[in-house]
């Protein structure tokens, strides 16, 4: 992932040698060559996601690029901020490789668990997971749109809740392959670990809004953009929301820029 940027753009390699260097390891080697066990543990995933996104708007940025509303999903929110200015890249770094190593220790692997409920609307599956949680905690953790919704929780509770969610006319329900239940309430520890370390950070005035995760509103202020961070962890991801906020605030063009891969116009570069 990203080894073909680096050795084609200097400004790709920068920000790949900066995480090196923030982190202490070498993140960049592990990233190219794996192994593919080791990368995939949320603490280095997430960290590798956020490098490699960050190559991909410098290079974006350096052709003259430059957005003016950003916003992340989940711990893309995180690569908003560095692009708006709010984080400096080196500290975001080290706030991810925290947030995912918190999350994975909030809840014990094996007991927790996510699954894409497709064809079913936001409020329908709010209702199984009320009617199948049976004092255990399932909810929806990512709306996503185009009638896909991710539910998280226990992982007894979240099989329950996918087979009433099938009974109430869910087209699907497809277990994921996760580490952790993220965007829940089990995910509480793990916010309440890393809530001092954001307040900590230096952080600014993002330079164009960002809207957050938590509650679809565009944030202007480092304080509003640090707490919006805090409550992501363990609330749900309104990505319809934040999408059509932006659109409703006057966004034409929206460009995704991933951690896996980027598809873009080759004349845009």
């Amino acid at each position: 992932m990203g080894k073909a940027l680096v050795e084609q753009f200097p400004e790709c390699r920068e920000v790949f040698e900066a995480a090196d260097a923030a982190l202490g390891e070498p993140l960049s080697d592990l990233i190219f060559n794996g192994p593919a066990e080791t990368l995939t543990l949320t603490e280095n995933t997430q960290p590798a996601i956020l490098t490699m996104s960050i190559a991909a708007y410098r290079l974006l940025a350096s052709r003259g690029l430059e957005p003016a509303v950003v916003a992340g999903h989940s711990l893309g929110e995180y690569s908003a901020h560095v692009a708006a200015g709010t984080l400096a890249f080196a500290d975001a770094v080290r706030l991810v490789r925290n947030r995912g190593r918190y999350m994975q220790q909030a809840v014990p692997v094996g007991t927790g668990a996510m699954a894409a409920i497709l064809g079913l609307d936001p409020e329908v599956v709010d209702q199984a997971c009320r009617e199948a949680a049976d004092g255990d905690v399932v909810s929806a953790a990512n709306l996503n749109g185009a009638g896909q919704v991710v539910i998280a929780g226990a992982a007894a509770a979240v099989a329950r809740a996918s087979e009433r969610a099938k009974a109430l006319g869910a087209k699907r329900a497809i277990p994921l392959q996760v580490s952790a239940p993220f965007h829940c309430a089990l995910m509480k520890p793990a916010e309440d670990r890393l809530a001092p370390e954001l307040r900590a950070v230096p952080a600014h005035a993002p330079r164009v809004p960002v809207v957050a995760n938590v509650d679809a509103e565009p944030k202007t202020t480092a304080a509003a953009s640090i707490d919006a961070l805090i409550k992501q962890v363990s609330s749900p991801v309104r990505w319809e929301a934040v999408m059509r906020r932006m659109i409703a605030d006057g966004a034409n063009d929206v460009l995704a820029i991933t951690g896996g891969t980027m598809l873009i116009d080759p004349d845009l570069l």
